[in-house]
């Protein structure tokens, strides 16, 4: 009988069963939350007194710093997501975690008739939610990224020295697959982050060749700032960026509701796309992209009134809007592509929004557009348009 064998057998318990589903279920299952919702029942069906399991993880995004999946036997599994102030707050600061992230050593402590009063918050807490243990085990990850699983047991039970040398083989085993699954959150993540939702899934799916594409129709949006040249000259370039990620974040919050996805950020310009196929039909997709500029610009004026009192520049942004057939997909050099949309449609959708710096509309729509959405709208008159052969007919909102 192997060591391992023998740890896994001890206190007339067989964890082996665990081990082996576990050395499975990591490859098969599609997150680690799925894997730790399993794995908690089967540890006290075999045996062992856990009551509760969480599994903390960092990460690579521009919001989150960490992730946790905790279980209980009573709640099941849930998912915890922190921002990156966690590391200078009292929630981390002198915690478990803090230790086993920082100093890569285990923590342990008996909740079970102890005085924890000058004890961190987070110990605190557990004890007064019945647990009768605390066993953290920091996880070693291959990219030295920092990941623990921390185990408390039954109300009134403390884990014996044979529970905590198993729940140690079940922590080794766990390790290489918490950190696969966490490389693959990350590698979605930024793909999200970088390319939008359903570009980073085509990604992530194989799509990742030059020339490989889609024809798709959409609803399109381009839209940039107004004198953001001058902007550029005028202003340091710490207020400059925060003057330009406000104006992205508005408008991508207006966007995202609407079930749009930031396809390019060009300077300071915007492609974005609403496929028709995602929101039923051609006059549904027209409707969300204009929806989303009117949220957006109704945002941007709410703002600005504070703007002005604190004698800041006003955002102003123009928006052309069109729809059409588009090619969606890989273009650049074999070993750097970018992933985009392009075509006629596109070019029109930019041309349009040029056009709302001198027909006195910041919001602009094409003919065919405006023929689909329901709100009413009406005739700006024809304009010619770089690359498109004659004066062509613009729209804008019967309101404007």
């Amino acid at each position: 009988m192997t060591d391992l064998t023998s740890l896994a057998a001890s206190e007339n318990r067989d964890l082996m069963p665990v081990l082996d589903w576990l050395l499975q279920a990591g490859q098969r299952l599609a997150s680690l939350g799925e894997i730790i919702k399993e794995l908690g029942p089967r540890l006290i069906a075999a045996g062992l007194p856990v009551a509760r399991i969480r599994v903390n993880f960092r990460t690579l995004h521009p919001e989150i710093v960490a992730s946790a999946y905790v279980w209980t036997a009573q709640s099941g599994i849930r998912e915890n997501r922190v921002g990156h102030g966690l590391v200078n707050s009292d929630a981390y600061l002198g915690s478990p975690i803090q230790t086993m992230f920082e100093e890569l050593r285990e923590v342990h402590h008996c909740l079970l008739d102890t005085d924890l009063s000058a004890a961190h918050s987070i110990l605190q807490e557990l004890q007064n939610d019945g647990y009768g243990d605390y066993f953290g085990i920091p996880l070693h990850f291959s990219d030295s990224r920092r990941a623990a699983v921390m185990l408390c047991s039954s109300p009134g039970v403390l884990f014996s020295e044979s529970d905590l040398a198993q729940l140690r083989l079940v922590a080794c085993v766990l390790a290489p697959f918490a950190e696969l699954h966490s490389m693959r959150r990350i590698a979605g993540s930024l793909l999200d982050t970088y390319l939008g939702h359903r570009t980073g899934q085509k990604v992530l799916q194989g799509m990742i060749r030059r020339g490989d594409s889609d024809l798709i129709r959409a609803a399109l949006w381009f839209s940039d700032l107004r004198d953001f040249t001058l902007h550029t000259e005028m202003l340091a370039p710490a207020p400059l960026l925060e003057m330009l990620n406000t104006y992205f974040e508005f408008v991508a919050a207006a966007v995202a509701a609407r079930g749009g996805e930031i396809l390019r950020f060009i300077g300071d310009a915007m492609l974005i796309v609403f496929p028709s196929d995602l929101h039923g039909d051609d006059t549904r997709a027209c409707d969300a992209a204009l929806e989303a500029a009117e949220d957006a610009f109704a945002g941007l004026a709410t703002l600005n009134h504070r703007r002005r009192r604190r004698a800041e520049p006003e955002i102003e942004f123009g928006v052309g809007l069109h729809i059409g057939d588009v090619i969606y997909g890989n273009v650049g050099a074999p070993s750097r592509l970018d992933f985009t949309v392009m075509g006629t449609s596109v070019n029109r959708t930019a041309r349009l929004e040029q056009l709302t710096k001198t027909v006195g509309s910041p919001l602009l729509m094409s003919e065919r557009f405006a023929a689909l959405v329901s709100a009413e709208t009406h005739l700006l008159g024809r304009h010619p348009m770089k690359g498109v052969e004659g004066e062509q007919p613009v729209f804008g909102l019967a309101e404007q």
